[in-house]
């Protein structure tokens, strides 16, 4: 067991070590409301764009400019809490919310994976699928909507067997992780929010 753990473990690249280490880092960070999730993250994404792109993920690859760009948007988001609040407050989804990206996944699904079908792409609306859905999730999560979590949970899962798949096999132990720090993430928040209307 010893020896088939080493032999993996030298299978593994430092890009990818380092990405797995950082993305673990910044969840957990998320997951207890710390700031310091949103620098940390920039670094996480900045790699798996190259990881992505190697692994022909690109709707992935596209995800993560996409998460670099909202890293930056809800670091400045979190740093703008109002002055009588230690955090800034916990938000829950409205319905029209919930419709309006609902529409938003399938219509992107839609447009991406036919797009994504004439190229050597991976599991094209799969992808695709899962990108959108980690749109969704991580503007919720910039604009501390409890529900991203649920988002989360649900999309990693899938991701995991993607990642499988593609022998990412240390990126799929990174987004099993995910969903037990998304569900603590959940947990967490929502106490809190209860805290906030108690």
């Amino acid at each position: 067991m010893i020896y088939f753990l080493q032999d993996w473990l030298h299978q593994q690249t430092w890009l990818e070590i380092i990405g797995v280490v950082t993305g673990l880092l910044c969840v957990a960070l998320a997951a207890i409301n710390n700031i310091w999730n949103w620098p940390i993250a920039i670094v996480s994404v900045g790699i798996f764009i190259f990881i992505f792109f190697k692994a022909h993920l690109y709707a992935d690859m596209g995800l993560q400019v996409y998460f670099m760009l909202m890293n930056i948007y809800g670091w400045y988001y979190w740093s703008q809490k109002p002055d009588e609040e230690e955090k800034t407050p916990v938000l829950i989804v409205t319905k029209t919310e919930l419709i309006y990206a609902a529409i938003a996944v399938v219509i992107f699904t839609f447009i991406l994976g036919s797009l994504l079908k004439y190229t050597p792409a991976s599991f094209p609306f799969l992808d695709s699928f899962c990108a959108a859905c980690s749109l969704v999730g991580r503007v919720f999560l910039a604009r501390k909507v409890l529900e991203n979590w649920l988002i989360w949970i649900f999309v990693n899962i899938i991701y995991i067997g993607i990642f499988i798949f593609k022998h990412l096999e240390l990126t799929a132990i990174m987004y099993g992780v995910y969903v037990i720090l998304a569900l603590w993430g959940y947990f967490d928040w929502r106490r809190e929010y209860k805290r906030q209307v108690g």
